[in-house]
């Protein structure tokens, strides 16, 4: 059995681009990724052989610019908005809920590099802080 992730650590990635489908096309042909699609949304899950699982999906309004985003695994999104503020970063969303799984918020760094933290419900599949972070609201 894997070791479940610990704080601090990516837990997921995802891409957000104009065209979902040809960054599919590129990743599963260059490494052999597979791609699920989430009912209902403009979005894909995938598991890479080793390393943190992701997601592809479209670009939505707001602070959904294209690029990469990673999920840095938190203990609370609530404490590390307010410890990413006093180190001098910026939070670019309030707490987010994704049903069922945990909470996320995106942030970004002095430098300028868009993050995002998570916080796994502990009642999600017996508490295992290794699940996607989509949005279903996305």
């Amino acid at each position: 059995m894997a070791e479940r992730p610990k704080p601090g650590s990516i837990v997921h990635v995802e891409f957000h681009v104009k065209d979902p489908k040809k960054v599919e096309k590129f990743y599963g042909s260059l490494f052999g990724w597979k791609f699920q699609e989430v009912p209902g949304m403009n979005y894909s899950l995938f598991e890479p052989p080793s390393g943190p699982p992701g997601g592809v999906g479209g670009l939505q309004p707001g602070n959904w610019e294209e690029g990469v985003v990673n999920y840095i695994l938190v203990s609370s999104v609530d404490d590390y908005t307010k410890k990413i503020k006093k180190a001098g970063g910026k939070v670019l969303t309030s707490k987010l809920e994704v049903p069922g799984q945990g909470w996320f918020a995106l942030f970004q760094d002095p430098a300028g590099t868009r993050m995002a933290l998570w916080e796994q419900n502990p009642a999600a599949l017996g508490g295992s802080t290794d699940r996607h972070a989509e949005d279903d609201d996305r």
